[in-house]
């Protein structure tokens, strides 16, 4: 049974999130932390236990463009990791507009009770269900 990853790429974190095996819904897994923006190798071998823990055939990869669509520095930085998975896992990543999710995951967080001082702790991983479940609906 495989499944399809979702992937909220931050400076220092990546929040994961995994579908079901029929591709309807978008589960947080974590958020993998790291010390520098450009220490991704701990980051990739985590994705790759992550891949092979659920059977994963597809990522999908937020990309962060700007709210007029154009490309910014971490849009360059996200495409840039975008092909080191790719070489890394062979699979195929599909790059997903995330333009709304952290202002989802935000407004997710309020309504379920989620102290502001904590919502920090939770926002990357619950920014990649956003991205993922998105992902799925616009499939079906």
């Amino acid at each position: 049974m495989s499944r399809i990853m979702g992937l909220d790429f931050g400076s220092k974190t990546v929040g994961v999130a995994i579908s079901d095996p029929l591709f309807i819904t978008a589960q947080g897994k974590e958020i993998i932390r790291r010390e520098r923006e450009n220490k991704l190798r701990q980051t990739l071998a985590r994705i790759e236990e992550l891949i092979q823990e659920y059977e994963v055939s597809e990522i999908v990869l937020g990309c962060p463009k700007n709210m007029d669509g154009s490309e910014g520095e971490r849009v360059e930085k996200t495409k840039a990791f975008k092909e080191d998975l790719e070489r890394r896992t062979g699979l195929t990543v599909n790059l997903w507009d995330e333009r709304l999710t952290t202002v989802a995951a935000d407004k997710y967080m309020m309504e379920a009770g989620i102290r502001r001082e904590n919502r920090k702790d939770y926002v990357d991983e619950i920014a990649a269900v956003f991205i993922l479940q998105g992902y799925l609906d616009s499939r079906s």
